[in-house]
Formats: C-alpha cells, structure tokens, sequence
C-alpha cells in the first residue's frame, strides 16, 4: 500500500495496465453486475436536482426507472446506488451510441447543461474506494468484462492512477495527485 495523505492506495493501482476500450467491451460495466453505481451520500441531492436536465439523454425504460424508484436507491448491502433498469439490467441513467453505452448524465455535462460530470464511483472506475472513518483505501477491482481495457492499457503502457488522473484529482486533488506521482517515481527508483 502507498500512503498518500489521508488514503492508501493499492500498488495494483500504480502497477497495473488499463486503458478503457470501448470498441471492445461496448461500455459493459454499465449494464452488468449486481447493482447499480455506487453513490456517496453527498451525490443524492446532486441527481435529484439535475434530474430534470438530464431526462432528455435518457432512454425511455430510464425514465421509467427514475420515475418509479427515484433518481437512487439502496441495494442489497445498504449502499446507495444508481436504479437499474428492470431491477438488474443496465443502469438507468445508459444511453447508446452506435451500439456503445454512454452515460445521459456525462452527455448533458458535456453539452453544458449540467455543471456535474456523473457519479465519482463512475468516473473513478475500475478504481474503488472503501471508506473508513479516518481513511480511504483505493484498490483496483479487477473484472473479466475489463479484460480489452487491460490489454490496450497494457500496449499503451498507462498504468491505472494515469488512465484515471482527472477522476483522482477530481477526488483528491491535483496536490495528492502530485503526491502519489512522486510516490509512484520514488517506488520505481
């Protein structure tokens, strides 16, 4: 583990290979697992107020899905998540381009009409982050329907914390950020 300011993250994190490729994989993490994205509690309000300006990005069983159970709800564990469609189908917030899911939430961020990009969960994925009272722990969560973003990060030569810089500084600021690169530098010596 590498201690960088209040987190520790796991060496597969600066160790491993990863560059999403969605040619490949068509964007699968967003429509298949046990639940939908994790939420932190702060994100509640945040989808519940841009709701409203992210609808039209969304596919009709989306919609559907919001307006029975909520812009979130509470999975199987306790945890906040994003609804899926159907109970266990993609996430609700999906939309498809040529075959490949988006997410409505980062289109309408990316077209100006919402100032919040998607879920940090989202965003920071395949990295996740267990929180403790003092401390985060970042871990690499490895999944076989990532297995081409492996493979592409792997000929690119990007390491997990490079492929994911903004969401980490997104997170934790360009200062851990510096941090943890400095570690990563200092490790490799």
């Amino acid at each position: 583990m590498i201690e960088v300011g209040s987190t520790l993250v796991h060496e597969d994190v600066v160790k491993e290979s990863f560059v999403c490729d969605l040619t490949r994989c068509k964007g699968a993490c967003c429509i298949e697992g046990d639940s939908g994205a994790p939420l932190n509690h702060d994100e509640l309000e945040i989808l519940k107020a841009i709701y409203p300006k992210v609808k039209p990005y969304m596919t009709q069983k989306g919609i559907e899905t919001v307006e029975k159970e909520g812009t979130h709800v509470t999975d199987f564990e306790g945890d906040y998540t994003t609804p899926c469609v159907d109970g266990n189908k993609e996430c609700a917030y999906v939309t498809w381009e040529n075959g490949i899911t988006k997410c409505a939430i980062e289109k309408a961020y990316e077209d100006g009409v919402v100032d919040w990009k998607k879920p940090i969960s989202c965003h920071m994925y395949p990295i996740r982050v267990t929180n403790y009272p003092e401390f985060d722990v970042l871990h690499y969560d490895r999944w076989s329907i990532c297995s081409p973003a492996c493979s592409f990060g792997s000929k690119l030569k990007v390491k997990v914390h490079e492929f994911l810089k903004d969401p980490l500084i997104r997170k934790y600021g360009a200062d851990w950020y510096a941090e943890l690169e400095k570690q990563v530098n200092d490790i490799s010596l």
